[in-house]
């Protein structure tokens, strides 16, 4: 199992701000996860599909489409910070 955190808008989109995965044994690394969510369709597909502007980190490390992950991570999705 991972822990899967979602922040900010991502978290009202998707109802939920945290939730426990069992991974897929294809779901390696960050784009096999998000591809795993995307196929959850529409609230996810939205909210996390290509072009959409998500940041994520493994185990409060940024981190990029090809990080591996393993059981016992925890994965943070969350919108860019931008501030004046």
């Amino acid at each position: 199992m991972i822990t899967v955190l979602y922040f900010a808008r991502l978290r009202e989109a998707l109802g939920t701000g945290s939730e426990q995965i069992a991974l897929p044994p294809a779901v390696r690394d960050l784009e096999g996860l998000r591809a795993f969510l995307i196929a959850r369709g529409e609230a996810w597909a939205e909210a996390l599909g290509p072009g959409r502007p998500v940041r994520v980190a493994v185990n409060q490390d940024m981190a990029a489409d090809d990080t591996p992950i393993v059981e016992g991570d925890e994965v943070a999705f969350f919108p860019p910070v931008t501030g004046g």
